[in-house]
């Protein structure tokens, strides 16, 4: 199993996703709300970080 662990920054219309690669580098990709989906669809099997706001439990739901 491959776990990385990921960062969400969650806003309205733009989210920023925090990680560091295989070789210890971080990597920070900002996403659009209609791009984020897909991207975290396509990604390795991840345990993803969400901060804790009030965006948050719109999302959850």
């Amino acid at each position: 199993m491959n776990l990385n662990v990921v960062g969400l920054d969650i806003a309205k219309s733009i989210f920023h996703l925090y990680s560091h690669s295989t070789n210890g580098k971080p990597l920070k990709k900002k996403l659009k709300r209609t791009e984020l989906l897909a991207y975290i669809a396509n990604m390795p099997e991840s345990l993803i970080g969400i901060e804790a706001c009030g965006g948050a439990h719109y999302w959850a739901r």
